[in-house]
């Protein structure tokens, strides 16, 4: 039991991470029509810390909302840091903390300088007994008090525990929710993430794909990035945004001005499709299938393109199963795999290939490449 609960902290510990005001308002400033009359609930913010609560605090009479909810989880470690409606001269300690909820129906002007800030939402705060409530559970999302709360809700904002991200976007699947959330880029490959692009029931968000973002963590993390104004800060280089909403960029027409040829798309050996290795190089003029990067999906539109599969075992079925041996940086390790491990593969070109060789057929002894995670798509006849 004491080594699960350990476990436990320490995956609690490591989704920690809290998003810049400055990458919120980026993203978020895209949605003003959608957020207007609506509930927004942001389910795993202790509220006094969370960027998200203070972006929807501060733009609440700007985007016309109609309520905002946000919870507060209790073993988080930041969790009181900031709450000045406890008693600042006190420790609360992490045994005593319980969850709570914030909800807001209106913000005005409560000190009378003309503009509504968090300062007007601190006084509301402690002012109206019933904006601040304590909750019976923890806190966790995946609680009956907290789904009540998602059930109220129209649109849910936030930066999810990236180790539950997959629980996460089941649960607002299947509640029927729209979302603008933070996530590992790594989750489009997720078979529950990509099956949900294939429906059209997900796409990137504006802005921040794969280029890295920085969260602030807690001040007892001990590996971090850069500290600015005393907090710490870590790069997570594969992240962006996910959202059930409109955007505009999944509905722009990728221009494609590149002519098939068989020497420059070759063919994998295990899946009739040819090799892809950049979305812009999509030739215009081929009709079967062919296998992108994933990075396509930042820029798919689902009227120009259809997704056919994830180019991983599971998803399609591979045409051949050869016995290959692994090679390591083009050199011979004596260890063997089937069908290149799972994933597609091409014969080696010493001419094109800027990669060592990774396979070597068993019988032949043809050396073939590796390709990173591909998704199979078709072009749409316009």
């Amino acid at each position: 039991m004491a080594t699960k609960n350990m476990d436990a902290a320490k995956k609690n510990k490591a989704d920690e991470f809290y998003t810049q005001l400055s990458d919120i308002e980026a993203e978020l400033r895209h949605y003003k029509e959608q957020f207007y009359g609506k509930t927004v609930l942001c389910n795993c913010d202790d509220p006094y810390e969370s960027n998200f609560f203070k972006y929807f605090a501060m733009n609440f009479n700007h985007l016309g909302l109609k309520k905002l909810i946000a919870t507060c989880y209790a073993p988080s470690p930041i969790a009181y840091t900031q709450l000045s409606l406890f008693d600042d001269e006190k420790v609360i300690t992490a045994n005593k903390r319980k969850a709570y909820k914030i909800e807001i129906t209106q913000i005005g002007d409560y000190n009378g300088d003309g503009a509504t800030d968090l300062v007007d939402v601190d006084l509301l705060l402690k002012n109206k007994e019933n904006a601040l409530s304590f909750l019976n559970e923890d806190g966790d999302f995946r609680s009956e008090e907290c789904i009540n709360l998602l059930k109220e809700a129209d649109v849910v904002v936030t930066n999810p525990p990236f180790s539950l991200f997959r629980e996460y976007v089941a649960q607002l699947i299947e509640y029927n929710k729209n979302f603008i959330i933070i996530g590992n880029t790594n989750a489009l490959t997720y078979k529950e993430i990509f099956h949900l692009f294939k429906e059209n029931k997900i796409r990137t968000g504006n802005t921040k794909f794969n280029v890295g973002m920085y969260f602030s963590v807690p001040n007892d993390f001990e590996k971090y990035h850069k500290i600015e104004n005393g907090k710490k800060y870590v790069r997570v280089s594969t992240t962006c945004w996910f959202t059930s909403l409109p955007v505009n960029k999944h509905n722009e027409f990728l221009t494609l001005y590149k002519h098939y040829s068989p020497e420059e798309y070759p063919h994998y050996d295990n899946y009739n499709a040819i090799n892809v290795d950049k979305a812009t190089d999509i030739p215009c003029d081929y009709v079967g299938e062919m296998g992108v990067p994933i990075t396509f999906l930042d820029k798919y539109n689902p009227d120009q393109f259809e997704i056919v599969a994830l180019g991983i075992v599971g998803s399609i079925n591979f045409t051949c199963e050869k016995k290959m041996e692994i090679l390591k940086d083009g050199v011979p390790t004596g260890q063997y795999t089937i069908n290149a491990k799972g994933t597609l593969y091409k014969k080696y070109n010493p001419s094109t290939d800027t990669k060592p060789p990774a396979f070597r057929d068993c019988e032949t002894g043809t050396l073939y490449s590796s390709i990173y995670a591909r998704i199979i798509i078709r072009r749409k006849q316009q």
